[in-house]
């Protein structure tokens, strides 16, 4: 087994160190993040260190490395630390679930993180550092580029490209042959119809409390 360092030490680093063990051929030995966040020396078993030392302990000559960020500032710290990685010398790791319908031919790209019962249909290509959670629908043709987080049960029709620097929420709908600008927040239960541009945020109408109690209503 490849052994791995994973940079993060919170909810996604737990999250990318469990996949890690139970469903892959890589070894976590190490967690990494930068100075200022070293709170404990251990994280999941493992020993956690700060980033300056991780070339010395860890030389990227023999350890490959993931980065285990979520969505903030628009997947821009995950971006960041993907490049950081990068210019220190390091092979950034993807995981990819045995329990995903990977259907396309083409290689998706480094970094990243495709949970499980995702169905990826033939001919989509997904660039690196994306991160697509559980649940979702990736349609025929579509592309989705670098740098994206792609919520849970989100449906991508054919066609569609997501460009760079983007979030997708829950339960959001993109119709055929829609463009995503970058750096676009979709908000959970979003319907997308039309192509969106350069830095626009979407919301769906909320739900209307009614002046009833569940007791007055018979199911």
């Amino acid at each position: 087994m490849e052994e791995i360092v994973i940079f993060g030490s919170g909810d996604i680093a737990q999250i990318a160190n469990y996949y890690f063990k139970t469903d892959s051929n890589y070894k976590v030995v190490a967690f990494t993040v930068d100075r200022a966040y070293v709170k404990e020396t251990e994280f999941e078993g493992g020993p956690v260190g700060f980033c300056e030392y991780r070339p010395a302990k860890y030389p990227p000559s023999k350890f490959k490395l993931f980065i285990a960020v979520s969505y903030a500032n628009l997947n821009k710290f995950r971006e960041q630390k993907y490049h950081e990685s990068k210019a220190l010398g390091y092979e950034l790791v993807s995981y990819v679930s045995s329990k995903c319908s990977y259907l396309t031919p083409y290689q998706h790209g480094d970094n990243c993180f495709i949970f499980e019962d995702n169905t990826i249909q033939p001919f989509v290509k997904i660039g690196n550092n994306v991160t697509l959670w559980s649940g979702n629908h990736i349609g025929h043709h579509s592309t989705i580029h670098d740098h994206n987080f792609i919520s849970s049960h989100v449906v991508v029709s054919g066609h569609c490209i997501i460009n760079s620097n983007s979030f997708i929420g829950v339960n959001s709908t993109l119709g055929h042959q829609v463009e995503i600008g970058k750096e676009n927040i979709i908000g959970a239960g979003s319907i997308i119809t039309k192509s969106t541009g350069f830095g626009e945020v979407y919301v769906p109408a909320r739900s209307t409390k009614l002046d009833k109690s569940s007791s007055d209503i018979k199911l």
